[in-house]
């Protein structure tokens, strides 16, 4: 099996080592645990490095100052980046998520025992480099494997998230996951209601930014959480789509082939925004569908982009990522357009804020249907033809302006100047004078003025 080598290991691994070291040294077990131990013997460069130790809270705080509890009633404790975590067993966990009570330990097994998986399971001697492996950790990261520590339907009542972290970790590593645990999730998956949305967001979140999203979500469907946690998309699966334009079949497996290019062989993750804006693209084609002259879903994308803010907020998505999901989602469809769009309602289409990832999204949706890029390599050209500066040219008139000019403030005032702004883009007006003459030329007569008309022969 592959290793990594020290100078592979980041910062926060070796400070993760000393800090287990100088704990041996003050006499208590100490080793380095988890994801890291797992992610070092495939030969992949940790994220992070977390300690687990004989010594309670009040030992690492007096060996180590200046540490934080972030689970002091779990004895975890943060000593600079680094999670330094007691030994302990848990026991009864009524809320689905958090042991009732702990009881610390001394001896690493009964701490491998309560960990969710065998791959998470693993400790590393600082000193030696010796594996301890008390749960089969090893022979599952041979075989490829997510099995849980025990009974795996115990494991998941304890707590239900592990039920997604199961198919994070089967999609990113490319393991299978074990039968009775397979099982397990499928009698189990209503449970996941009871966690949280913001933690259920960020292990769809995970299984979307961190590769293989495409077997994520297959697993998800397979063990009935797809359906649980995202209905919409599970929704997608058996609506036909016009085979002149989908060849490749319904609405599920246009949607799983775009989750798979996203992300592809040397490129890095996908952004959460583009992920997300590929999964929920055609989220509205199941309640659109209908048969006329062909297979049509007509308004899916304006239905699309309500349906997926509704999803991201209900899962609580940032602000900034639900606005630009929605936007992804709105504007999918415009592509085929360009090439007979105005030249100042094509400029204003490619300035949209990110649009990159609206570009990229067209590029894999096309790629995952009719494969046809014409449109793709038109908007590509323009964007390389056209300057910031012509894209988004400098304002010529302001509101201030057109009050100068004796317009009273009022509604009208913004399309004015969009009209402007269009003429600008247009290349019809280039200089303030040209702005002016054209506002003088096209509002004087339907816009009031600021000074009221006096009737003949009444006084000033």
């Amino acid at each position: 099996m592959a290793r990594t080598s020290e100078h592979d290991i980041p910062a926060i691994g070796v400070e993760a080592r000393n800090i287990a070291l100088r704990l041996r040294d003050a006499g208590h077990g100490a080793f380095l645990v988890g994801g890291c131990v797992r992610d070092m013997l495939l030969g992949r460069v940790p994220g992070d490095f977390d300690v687990a130790t004989s010594a309670t809270p009040d030992r690492i705080l007096a060996l180590f100052p200046r540490a934080q509890p972030v689970g002091a009633h779990f004895g975890v404790m943060l000593v600079g980046e680094v999670e330094v975590a007691t030994f302990r067993s848990d026991h009864d966990y009524r809320d689905g998520r958090h042991p009732d009570h702990v009881h610390f330990e001394t001896d690493p097994r009964q701490d491998a025992l309560r960990r969710d998986f065998t791959i998470n399971a693993l400790f590393l001697d600082p000193a030696s480099g010796r594996v301890l492996d008390f749960v089969d950790g090893r022979r599952d990261l041979d075989l490829g494997v997510i099995r849980a520590v025990g009974d795996a339907a115990s494991r998941f009542a304890e707590d239900h998230l592990r039920m997604l972290r199961a198919i994070r970790f089967a999609a990113r590593l490319g393991f299978s996951i074990d039968e009775q645990a397979a099982a397990a999730i499928g009698r189990l998956a209503p449970r996941i209601h009871a966690i949280s949305a913001e933690r259920i967001r960020d292990e769809i979140a995970r299984i979307l930014t961190e590769g293989h999203a495409r077997r994520g979500f297959e697993l998800l469907d397979e063990t009935g959480l797809l359906a649980e946690i995202l209905p919409e998309v599970a929704a997608m699966k058996g609506v036909e789509q016009p085979p002149e334009f989908h060849p490749e079949g319904d609405v599920w497996i246009h949607t799983r082939m775009m989750l798979q290019a996203m992300a592809g062989e040397g490129t890095p993750p996908p952004s959460l925004t583009l992920a997300l804006g590929i999964l929920l693209h055609d989220v509205a084609k199941p309640p659109t569908f209908r048969v006329a002259d062909r297979i049509r879903f007509d308004g899916h994308a304006e239905l699309g982009a309500r349906m997926a803010r509704a999803i991201l907020e209900r899962l609580r998505f940032s602000n900034a990522t639900v606005d630009r999901v929605e936007a992804l989602v709105a504007h999918h469809m415009r592509f085929k357009d360009a090439p007979r769009m105005r030249e100042s309602t094509l400029k204003r289409f490619l300035r949209m804020d990110g649009f990159d990832e609206h570009l990229e999204l067209h590029r894999i949706d096309c790629g995952a249907s009719h494969g046809n890029l014409d449109n793709y390599e038109f908007v590509r050209a323009k964007l390389a033809a056209l300057p910031v500066e012509q894209l988004k040219p400098p304002r010529l008139l302001t509101g201030d302006d057109l009050i100068a000019m004796g317009l009273a403030p009022g509604p009208a005032f913004k399309q004015i100047l969009e009209d402007v702004e269009t003429a600008q883009l247009e290349d019809r007006i280039a200089t303030r004078e040209d702005a002016i003459r054209f506002v003088e030329q096209r509002f004087s007569a339907p816009i009031a003025r600021t000074s009221p008309q006096i009737p003949q022969g009444a006084e000033p």
